[in-house]
């Protein structure tokens, strides 16, 4: 499938004026660097969406005010306007989008891998926390328990380097914040997440090659920074 380009906008900030909202535009409210709205954009990028769904950009240092008023009282992103109202929640809405609008479908129809991806996609917030926790305390010997997790998880299907052996929504639930750790952890611990693990390495290398996941990705050198200050300052 042919990838549409698009323009990035800037961000929207205090100072802008809201879109003509419910008009009939659907729009996701994302954050450029947020790996929860990450996995929305990927999800409108890879079903060809881009036309259907504008992407409005928010800055979440400086918010505007009609964000939290208007759009989204929880004020903060994912979230997606469509159809007159407003839904949040990133593994919610991967799946709404999925569900909801045309393009290639990012769930299968087998029972044992809807079953198996389902699992998988609950454990993405066991997945995070304990490894943003962990940043504080014992990283490598956390960083080995859950990357261990994914390997093993990699091997259930063998026919394609995913976690349900073609691209799906376990796939994208994932990476924004694979792609993260792997920076962070590389950098600031010196740690491989994918040494000694070649399913996840073939994995991370061929998510790589799909565009609609790489215009999506923030500039490693932002993300560590980012980290340094929210992990590493605070101790």
């Amino acid at each position: 499938m042919a990838y549409k380009h698009e323009d990035l906008s800037p961000p929207l900030d205090s100072t802008s004026s809201p879109p003509p909202l419910f008009d009939g535009t659907t729009r996701l409210y994302v954050c450029y660097t947020c790996p929860f709205a990450q996995r929305v954009w990927i999800t409108r990028n890879y079903k060809g969406l881009q036309d259907t769904i504008k992407l409005v950009p928010i800055n979440l240092q400086n918010r505007p005010a009609w964000y939290k008023e208007k759009v989204y009282p929880e004020n903060k992103v994912p979230s997606l306007e469509h159809n007159g109202k407003v839904i949040g929640e990133s593994l919610d809405l991967i799946k709404y989008v999925d569900s909801n609008f045309e393009g290639p479908s990012l769930f299968p129809t087998d029972p044992e891998r809807r079953k198996f991806g389902e699992e998988l996609i609950t454990y993405t917030d066991t997945f995070t926390r304990a490894l943003y926790s962990s940043f504080k305390g014992d990283a490598v010997k956390e960083a080995d328990a859950q990357f261990d997790y994914l390997e093993n998880a990699l091997k259930k299907f063998d026919d394609g380097p995913f976690f349900l052996g073609q691209f799906s929504l376990v796939d994208i639930a994932y990476i924004p914040f694979v792609e993260r750790f792997q920076v962070f952890l590389s950098e600031v611990f010196k740690y491989d997440i994918t040494a000694g693990r070649p399913k996840l390495a073939a994995w991370f290398e061929e998510i790589n090659k799909i565009k609609a996941y790489k215009v999506t990705k923030t500039d490693p050198k932002e993300l560590v920074e980012f980290y340094k200050k929210r992990f590493l300052d605070q101790q």
